[in-house]
């Protein structure tokens, strides 16, 4: 199965490896100043890494990320890399083409590779070894290896954040599919898994969709993932969703890279606001995003929550943009136009300010009601 996955790169496959790419360089350069204090190592895990390159000679995401960590002065001095993978097919292939790297050698730690299963064992290591700082990527094909705990595992100390592979398609199948209990059961807990066995035979697709990813990201978030991300990708014609990849952090400042990573790579957006969805179709089918005015549905709940307050521009962002689609510059837009309108008024505790800036200095003053009659 995994030999028929890495036959040739798709358009997914590369979009999944830019985000994890340019996740990983962001979340070295904040890490690393801390993490010379403490150590001077940063990690970068791939449990199920592959052979390195798809039969086309396209370039998977390990080799993408030891060629960002070769050529940055810093990150090459501090990395360690570590991949696994269950196939040792897959970990010969992976260890020759490492040895490849013309400037391999410009890594102060060489690479370690390993062929294992990711099991009982593995949960248990990463749940009881104090990680040193540490970006994970968990990308089996289907849901064997993947659990809560393993996530759990993965993120518990500081500095650690991860993605997972959530391959929508199997894990959608396989929640009513006795034979493969115990797996969904690991992800989701006993009790949610049971709980989604019992609503989702009379949903229609859309709501169930909305009703696993639901669970999924509750269980996350009660064994300490307070921060999750999900990205979908679609299938070739865009009619529905064949997998994601779900960030999880414990720090706003990771989630709020992450989040502006996805929405660049998302394939369509609608007043600004991203779609966080890769579908090669969109480009085609513009009006399936178009109709949903986000902007619109953000005024109003600004408007609504923020009722008689005086708050910065980043409280707002912090405080209102999780669990949601949009970025910052979707609410530096809003407020812009509430303040142009007159329904908001801002006061700078530092004299002046040039007109359409909000820093911290900057207080956002909201009406009481008035979004009552939006």
């Amino acid at each position: 199965m995994t030999e028929k996955f890495f036959e040739e790169r798709k358009e997914q496959s590369e979009a999944k490896a830019r985000i994890i790419t340019k996740y990983f360089f962001a979340w070295a350069r904040v890490i690393m100043p801390t993490a010379e204090q403490r150590g001077g190592k940063i990690a970068y895990i791939d449990l199920y890494a592959g052979p390195g390159r798809y039969k086309d000679g396209a370039e998977s995401t390990p080799l993408y990320i030891l060629r960002t960590a070769i050529n940055h002065p810093k990150i090459s001095q501090m990395l360690v890399s570590y991949f696994n993978d269950a196939e040792s097919a897959n970990t010969r292939a992976l260890e020759e083409e490492i040895r490849k790297f013309p400037d391999i050698n410009r890594l102060k730690y060489a690479p370690v590779i390993r062929c294992g299963a990711v099991d009982d064992e593995a949960e248990h290591y990463f749940n009881e070894t104090r990680l040193i700082p540490a970006f994970s990527f968990i990308d089996p094909f289907g849901y064997k290896g993947l659990s809560s705990k393993i996530v759990k595992g993965v993120i518990k100390d500081w500095g650690c954040d991860c993605v997972f592979f959530f391959n929508y398609n199997r894990i959608n199948a396989g929640i009513s599919n006795e034979i493969v209990t115990p797996h969904i059961d690991a992800l989701f807990s006993k009790t949610r898994a049971d709980k989604l066995r019992g609503t989702l035979p009379g949903l229609p697709p859309d709501l169930r969709e909305a009703a696993i990813l639901e669970e999924l990201a509750n269980e996350i978030k009660d064994l300490g993932g307070r921060y999750v991300l999900p990205f979908t990708f679609k299938n070739a014609a865009g009619s529905r969703t064949s997998h994601k990849l779900i960030f999880v952090s414990k720090n706003f400042k990771g989630y709020e890279i992450m989040k502006d990573i996805m929405a660049k790579e998302s394939s369509t957006e609608d007043e600004g606001v991203p779609s966080f969805t890769y579908s090669p179709a969109d480009a085609s089918m513009p009006l399936l995003f178009s109709l949903a005015q986000p902007l619109s549905k953000l005024r109003k709940s600004l408007l609504m929550k923020f009722a008689g307050q005086e708050v910065t521009l980043n409280h707002i962002y912090q405080t209102h943009s999780v669990d949601t689609p949009y970025v910052k510059k979707n609410y530096k837009a809003v407020i812009e136009e509430l303040e142009e309108g007159g329904v908001v008024s801002v006061n700078s505790t530092k004299g002046k300010r040039r007109r359409g800036t909000y820093p911290d200095h900057v207080l956002i003053k909201f009406p009481e009601g008035a979004a009552d009659g939006d």
